[in-house]
């Protein structure tokens, strides 16, 4: 797979003085377009061997382009913050906005390599961590962002001799250090490892750019004209899509049950006995949170449901609970012109929490399967391939040890027309009423074919939804406290029978190839 990247390519000094100063002026106009447009993002990946002039290379394009528009991420040695996260949360919360150009010198596939080399894991884990990077990439490229990996390679020979030339040399002797040389010992290793890599994950959307590390010149233009090329190619032709395929009629959802109108409304608690239970289950919810394993685990509560169904009376009651130094409520409206410029689910992958929290949503990253399909804010292509986005989304969540717990909150049509009319009449309920709730309403099958399709698809075993009947609150609080708490036991009880200590370092490595 190497070998014509082992050739020994060698671009003359006076060619090399003669063709830069024209390829700069090329880099930063079509810099600039991408600036002032500011449609797409252009995210860089930089791996290769050690000595092959990854550092360099980085250097070189904040060099040839404006730094001001470029976000360079050194992504070395997670941080305690990093590590109480999914392994991508790093790298989530780093993407360039549209207009800019985000570059990583060292990405998603860093840890995995290094940790299947060191035996750390296993072959099976690396074909996950792989899988898991093509997806997220699919994504990226979905969402518009021009992806470009660049891997800088040299032969075994060539990798010692400049090695041992960068320590001669008394200017850049501080470059190798003995992990180096320790590496260098494993190159078989790390090239079957590279290999994988490659082979798996160079695909149509994001394609892989084997580049020979040996001659400066030679690795300097190429890169240079490969991102020119790049971002030149989609300003002028944009981003390739298949045609779009109208919106699909309504139809049953998979099971052929609608599901919402297989639930029981009817259910009631009354107020004395809610009361009761209501003590009951807070108290027990605060036991659960001051448990000693609690530390090693945090908790996602995502409340969705018809308008009016009563999910903030829901949410207060758990907060109620809680510590208020240990949880955070975040209500989702309408994204901002800096989340618009962002993957759709940047804004959520921001608030994930630290190890020993909870994190409450008041509406989701449901918004797109639900909001977003019924008003056509989005193409259907777009929210058809959100359901597989969102169960792979939760599944790095749960595998990191994040309880991922889903209300859906229901109410008839005629409760809702009932609390509508309340809040209109209650002086100090008015503003929970808008004209958006009532036009909603004109649309209620609609929304309800949406749910059930979203039940459908994304109640999986690692984060199953939660169907509230909710015409009476008591009865809903009462639920939903107990599901929650139940939730979290169960995950307590499984931390203690597998005895993980999330803070040890070896957990702590294999977690980032997870």
């Amino acid at each position: 797979m190497f070998e014509s990247a082992e050739l020994g390519h060698r671009i003359k000094k006076s060619v090399y003085e003669e063709e830069v100063p024209t390829l700069r002026v090329a880099l930063l106009e079509v810099q600039n377009e991408l600036q002032q447009l500011a449609e797409f993002s252009v995210i860089i990946l930089v791996g290769g061997l050690d000595g092959s002039g990854r550092g360099a290379t980085v250097n070189l394009l904040n060099e040839w382009m404006d730094p001001r528009h470029i976000q360079t991420h050194g992504m070395g040695e997670p941080s305690d913050e990093e590590l109480d996260r999914p392994m991508m949360w790093r790298f989530w919360r780093s993407l360039p906005p549209k207009g800019k150009i985000g570059v990583f010198f060292g990405s998603w596939y860093t840890w995995p390599i290094l940790n299947r080399v060191n035996g750390i894991t296993q072959q099976a884990d690396l074909d996950q961590s792989l899988a898991r990077a093509k997806r997220l990439e699919k994504m990226l490229v979905d969402e518009g962002a021009l992806l470009i990996k660049l891997w800088l390679h040299l032969s075994r020979e060539q990798q010692e001799k400049r090695l041992k030339a960068l320590e001669k040399n008394p200017q850049t002797r501080w470059k190798v250090t003995e992990r180096d040389w320790k590496r260098y010992k494993a190159y078989d290793n790390f090239r079957a490892v590279h290999e994988t890599v490659i082979r798996q994950t160079s695909t149509a959307e994001a394609p892989w750019m084997v580049i020979e590390g040996q001659d400066d010149n030679y690795r300097n233009l190429t890169v240079g004209n490969i991102v020119l090329k790049a971002i030149r190619n989609r300003l002028e032709h944009g981003k390739t899509q298949a045609p779009k395929a109208p919106p699909p009629p309504l139809m049953p959802s998979l099971d052929c049950l609608h599901l919402l109108k297989t639930l029981n409304m009817g259910q009631a608690v009354d107020k004395a006995i809610f009361r009761k239970q209501l003590k009951k289950y807070q108290a027990k919810l605060g036991l659960l949170m001051r448990h000693p394993k609690f530390k090693y685990m945090s908790v996602i509560a995502v409340f969705e449901g018809n308008d009016a169904a009563g999910k903030g009376g829901a949410i207060r009651r758990i907060t109620r609970a809680i510590d208020a130094r240990s949880y955070q409520v975040i209500p989702i409206a309408a994204p901002t012109e800096e989340e618009r410029a962002q993957p759709y689910l940047w804004r959520f992958w921001r608030h994930l929490p630290r190890k020993g929290r909870v994190c409450i949503f008041d509406r989701s990253w449901y918004g797109r399967v639900l909001v977003e399909r019924v008003e056509g804010y989005c193409s259907p292509a777009d929210w058809m391939r959100a359901y597989s986005e969102i169960n792979d989304f939760e599944a790095q969540m749960v595998r990191h040890h994040l309880v991922v717990v889903k209300f859906w909150l229901a109410i008839s049509q005629d409760e809702q027309l009932r609390r509508f009319e309340e809040r209109e009449k209650t002086s100090f309920k008015r503003f929970k009423i808008t004209e958006e709730d009532w036009r909603n309403r004109e649309k209620w099958e609609e929304y309800v074919q949406a749910v059930c399709d979203m039940v459908d698809r994304t109640s999986t075993s690692a984060a199953p939804w939660t169907l509230v009947e909710a015409n009476n609150k008591y009865f809903a609080r009462i639920k939903v406290l107990k599901t929650l708490c139940r939730t979290i036991e169960d995950k307590l009880k499984e931390l203690e029978a597998s005895g993980i200590d999330y803070l040890d370092k070896p957990q702590k490595k294999r977690a980032l190839s997870l």
